[in-house]
């Protein structure tokens, strides 16, 4: 049935108010019907406009309610760049500084274990460990991260390194993938994040970076990870110079890994921060993802990979809380982590902040008229806050309101 109800509430093909092209109605049809949404039609979706893109986002927003309910889930979390200092060049990265750079950062074990603490005594449950491809680090350096968290905060939830993080150190180490894998996990890892993903096409990524892992590398370093037992989210980053083509290519790779895996716990769609970007100030990609490329990829993406990703993450640090609000109620379910350090995005330009508060998230997902609930990594439930509030932080005596950036 084609949604078509101002409410957002589910409605027969009798009950629309204007009619819709049939091309489109029939694809909406079969997603509502639990049907596999394939490229082709990946494609027509992206190219709606006008009342075939307002039937779409119900669409989406319905399939959401079906798979997932009404609940809006967020994590606590504290993300760690170790280091800033990389050798790569992405050429859409701000984030990344030489060794002589006043700026560079190389944080020492003991600092990573320090922060991984004041993390854990504000309330995280997740630790998040990601860094530049430093030329001199020793390849176990990733296995004393995540040996040295573990020795201070036991009970923490260690999610770290890259695709392209975990070739690097295996490189350095004169380790196969599946041997270093297994020494991180064996020293305390828990699950990976699954960026450095961009574009999973050839053309695109050697336009992004000539010297990054390809798309097959990062497919084969994903699934001997799953097969390992460590799960891990799953990416895009779009809005730079790729197409619709590009996405729906990627949505159904993500889906066929899923089918043979099952070990991607999200899709995290992360829109192109283009402001500090080299690739844009060069003039060789455009000014980041427009609101209809926004809303577009969260909705086609829910529809795509419902059934197999049902847990669609909308990033509120690179989009903005507004922008983020408006994302819940077309297709997304989750809010991603607090983060309480940011600094990927914030490099590239990103103005929209560091860090929200469990009740600042709370807050935030109240007004759109959901539900709001605390996970773990593993979208278990800690808390559901029907009828109380998360503690007040020493953040949010700080913060008269909800941070909001348009």
């Amino acid at each position: 049935m084609v949604p078509h109800h101002p409410t957002g509430e589910t409605c027969g093909q009798q009950d629309l108010v204007e009619p819709i092209d049939p091309r489109v109605g029939d694809i909406l049809e079969k997603a509502l019907s639990g049907g596999e949404i394939d490229q082709q039609d990946g494609l027509t979706l992206f190219a709606t406009r006008g009342r075939e893109f307002q039937a779409l986002l119900r669409a989406a927003d319905a399939v959401r309610r079906k798979r997932v309910g009404d609940d809006v889930s967020f994590v606590v979390v504290r993300n760690i760049n170790f280091t800033n200092i990389c050798h790569t060049g992405c050429r859409f990265c701000a984030f990344a500084r030489a060794r002589s750079d006043a700026e560079a950062e190389f944080l020492s074990l003991g600092e990573i274990a320090d922060r991984a603490e004041e993390a854990w005594c504000r309330g995280a449950t997740e630790v998040c460990i990601q860094g530049g491809l430093h030329p001199q680090i020793d390849g176990f350096y990733y296995r004393d991260i995540v040996a040295a968290i573990r020795k201070r905060v036991p009970k923490i939830h260690i999610h770290a390194f890259s695709p392209f993080e975990i070739q690097y150190g295996a490189r350095r180490s004169r380790m196969s993938i599946a041997d270093f894998l297994r020494m991180l996990v064996d020293h305390g890892l828990n699950t990976m994040p699954g960026t450095a993903a961009e574009i999973l096409d050839t053309d695109i990524r050697e336009r992004l970076t000539r010297n990054k892992l390809s798309a097959d590398q990062w497919v084969h370093i994903i699934t001997t990870a799953h097969r390992l037992g460590i799960r891990s989210s799953s990416t895009i980053m779009y809005g730079h110079i790729d197409a619709p083509r590009h996405w729906v290519d990627h949505l159904a790779l993500l889906r066929e890994i899923q089918k043979r895996t099952g070990g991607f716990t999200e899709f995290v769609p992360l829109g192109f921060v283009h402001w500090n970007a080299p690739i844009y100030l060069e003039g060789d990609a455009r000014a980041g993802p427009t609101l209809s490329e926004h809303l577009h990829l969260h909705a086609v993406a829910r529809l795509m990979l419902q059934g197999w990703i049902d847990n669609i993450q909308v990033s509120w640090v690179k989009l903005g809380p507004r922008l983020a609000q408006r994302i819940l109620t077309t297709g997304a379910n989750d809010m991603g982590g607090t983060l309480m350090n940011e600094n990927i995005s914030r490099a590239a330009g990103a103005p929209h902040g560091q860090e929200l508060t469990p009740l600042q998230m709370c807050r935030f997902i109240r007004e759109v008229g959901r539900t709001p609930v605390q996970r773990n990594t593993m979208y278990q439930t800690l808390d559901r806050f029907v009828d109380h509030d998360p503690p007040v932080s020493e953040v949010d005596r700080h913060t008269a309101r909800l941070p909001v950036s348009a």
